[in-house]
C-alpha cells in the first residue's frame, strides 16, 4: 500500500537510529532517569491500593490476593498514564507509568515482555516532554525485550511500532515514521481488526505525516477512515445499549445507564483524535461542510455515550448550524435533529 517493508515471521526489525544493544540493556536493572520524579504517593488512587497490598502481606493474606491486587494496580496505573498522555499532560503521566513498570517487575520479573507497555508509556511521555534521548533509551529497552521474547502479542508489536513512529515524527524522519506506522497498522489489524478503534490511532498518525508532507488527498482519505471507524463503533454501541435499555425498563422499571464501552484512556484518545481532525477540517482553505458535520456528529455521539450531555448538545448544535448555513439537505438535517432529540431527552430525564 505504501511501499513499506513488512516484518518477516512476526519479528520486529530494530530501527536504524535507535540503539540496538549487543547484549541488551540490563533487563530493567539500570536506574531510570525519571525515577527522581516518582513521588511516594504515586498516581491518583494508587496509594490506597498499594497500602492494601502491603497490609494484606503483613496480615498473612494468601499471596494470590496480593498478586491480584498488584495486577489491578498495574492496569490502574497504566490507564492513568495513558489518559494523561492523550490529554498531553506528559509530566503527570511519568509517575503513573513508573508505578506500572515497578509493579510489572514485581509480578512478572525483570525481563518479561509484560514490561514493554510500561516502557512504551515512558517513551511516549519522554517524546512529549521533548526528551528524545531518554525516549530512545526506553524504546531500546522495549525493543530488546520484544526481540528476546518468543511470545509477544500482536498488540504489543503494534504499540512498539507506534511509539517508534512517534519518535521518528519528532525527529522529522518521515520515511522511518511511515515504515513503523504501517507496521503498527498491520499488527493492530491482526489484533483488533482493520476497522478496530485501537487501529485508528495508527491511521491518524499516518494521516498527520501526509498532511505535513502536503499530500492532502492521502491525509484526507485517512482522516475520513478514522472518523468512519469511530462512527461505526459508537453507533453500533448505541444500538446495543438501546436494546438493553428497553429490556432494562421492561424488567426493572428504571432506565439503563449509557456508556461508551471504553476505559478513560480510550475515551481520552478518541476525544484527542476527533477534535484534532475537526480542527484540521475547519482550518482548511476550502471548507468541506459535509466532512465537518460528520466529525461534529461523531463527537456529539461520543460525549452523549460518555454521559456528558452539555458537550454532546454543543457539538450537535454546531453540526445543525453548519447543515443550515451550508444547505446540506434534508437527510443530513434529519440525522442531526434525531441526535439532538436523543440528547435533549437525556438532559430532560437524566439518569438517576
Amino acid at each position: 500500500m505504501l511501499g513499506t517493508r513488512w516484518p518477516r515471521g512476526g519479528h520486529v526489525t530494530p530501527a536504524s537510529s535507535v540503539s540496538s544493544p549487543g547484549n541488551g540493556p540490563a533487563d530493567g536493572r539500570r536506574r531510570l532517569q525519571h525515577e527522581q520524579d516518582l513521588p511516594t504517593g504515586g498516581a491518583q488512587g494508587a496509594p490506597d491500593l498499594l497500602r492494601s497490598v502491603r497490609s494484606s502481606s503483613r496480615a498473612g493474606v494468601p499471596g494470590l490476593h496480593s498478586h491480584l491486587l498488584l495486577k489491578h494496580l498495574i492496569e490502574f496505573c497504566y490507564t492513568v498514564a495513558q489518559k494523561y498522555i492523550f490529554e498531553e499532560r506528559y509530566k503527570e503521566a511519568v509517575p503513573a507509568a513508573l508505578h506500572s513498570l515497578r509493579f510489572r517487575m514485581n509480578v512478572y520479573g525483570l525481563s518479561s515482555v509484560e514490561l514493554v507497555p510500561a516502557y512504551l508509556l515512558l517513551a511516549e511521555a519522554s517524546i512529549g516532554l521533548d526528551q528524545i534521548i531518554q525516549a530512545e533509551e526506553y524504546l531500546s529497552q522495549a525493543q530488546w525485550t520484544v526481540l528476546k521474547s518468543t511470545d509477544c502479542s500482536y498488540a504489543t508489536h503494534s504499540l512498539l511500532h507506534r511509539n517508534l513512529g512517534l519518535l521518528f515524527i519528532a525527529k522529522e524522519n518521515y520515511d522511518e515514521a511511515r515504515y513503523h506506522l504501517a507496521n503498527d497498522i498491520y499488527f493492530a489489524s491482526c489484533a483488533f481488526g482493520t476497522e478496530g478503534t485501537r487501529t485508528s490511532g495508527g491511521y491518524f498518525l499516518l494521516a498527520n505525516i501526509f498532511l505535513d508532507l502536503s499530500k492532502l488527498d492521502l491525509a484526507d482519505t485517512l482522516y475520513t477512515k478514522v472518523c468512519d471507524i469511530w462512527d461505526k463503533y459508537l453507533n453500533n454501541h448505541y444500538q446495543v445499549l438501546s436494546e438493553a435499555r428497553v429490556q432494562q425498563i421492561d424488567l426493572l422499571g428504571k432506565r439503563f445507564e449509557t456508556d461508551t464501552g471504553l476505559d478513560e484512556a480510550q475515551e481520552a484518545e478518541a476525544i484527542r483524535i476527533l477534535t484534532s481532525i475537526l480542527t484540521i477540517r475547519e482550518s482548511t482553505p476550502i471548507k468541506a461542510p459535509l466532512k465537518i458535520v460528520f466529525v461534529l456528529r461523531v463527537l456529539a455521539m461520543l460525549y452523549y455515550l460518555m454521559m456528558n450531555s452539555s458537550k454532546a448538545h454543543e457539538y450537535a448544535t454546531r453540526a445543525f448550524n453548519v447543515v443550515q448555513e451550508s444547505q446540506l439537505g434534508a437527510q443530513e438535517q434529519n440525522l442531526i435533529e434525531l441526535l439532538l432529540n436523543i440528547i435533549s431527552t437525556e438532559e430532560t430525564y437524566p439518569i438517576l
